[in-house]
């Protein structure tokens, strides 16, 4: 009963104090929208849509750097309504459109979104949608958001209660052959490595040297055979 008075507040206060700017995205009963603050300068970004708000929830008592910041998620009948900070940039989908980074930049993209999976993770988390599309540049730095597919890790279940994901970039694992873990992450952060430096899947290109290497791991098809957590990945970096 809270959680549909505290919705239903929301709602009414949003409605209140912002005004819509833009609608981001509407499709597949998601909608997303940037918001301005009717007294203010400051723009937010309202999510609407099906879904568990366990991991909006525990993201709103954590402040990075990497990860949008949280301020209300709130849920009824199984809607959700999620206001986030709004993340002024490109995504790095755009920017690769331009053609493949360095090895340099690859890394350093790589690392800010090795930094965001540890915190998600140390919740209990996991991502289970790394693309580039879910990548934004703020300047030099990367943000990791849409956490719309993401869900908490719940022991002794046998695989996901539902199936969610990219094509290309999910984990096996996903498809429901297991519970994912952080490692789905891994292998989905190794595509998009592989991506930032050939431009293509490593199925079809591997990029060469080392990073062909980390990525060759963190994209096995068997979980145990991949880093065992973010750190290890990190360190491979």
């Amino acid at each position: 009963m809270e959680e549909k008075i505290l919705y239903d507040y929301l709602k009414e206060q949003i409605a209140a104090n912002f005004v819509p700017v833009r609608v981001l995205q509407d499709e597949d009963e998601r909608r997303i929208t940037l918001l301005h603050h009717q007294t203010g300068s400051r723009f937010l970004v309202l999510r609407e849509f099906a879904g568990d708000p366990a991991v909006y929830q525990k993201l709103m008592a954590v402040k990075c750097s990497h990860l949008p910041q949280i301020f209300e998620a709130a849920e009824k009948d199984g809607k959700l309504l999620v206001l986030e900070e709004y993340i002024q940039g490109d995504s790095l989908d755009s920017l690769l459109k331009c053609g493949p980074l360095n090895s340099r930049q690859a890394r350093d993209i790589a690392m800010q979104i090795c930094r965001a999976l540890w915190v998600l993770h140390g919740l209990g988390a996991v991502h289970r949608d790394v693309k580039p599309e879910n990548i934004l540049m703020r300047g030099s730095e990367a943000v990791l958001i849409d956490f719309d597919a993401s869900r908490l890790q719940k022991p002794g279940q046998q695989n996901d209660t539902v199936v969610l994901g990219t094509t290309g970039y999910a984990a096996p694992e996903q498809f429901g052959l297991s519970q994912t873990d952080g490692r789905a992450d891994i292998y989905a952060l190794g595509v998009v490595i592989n991506v930032m430096l050939t431009g293509e899947h490593p199925s079809r290109q591997l990029a060469e040297g080392r990073m062909g290497r980390i990525v060759r791991r963190c994209t096995m098809t068997n979980p145990d055979q991949r880093y065992r957590d973010i750190l290890r990945l990190m360190e491979a970096l």
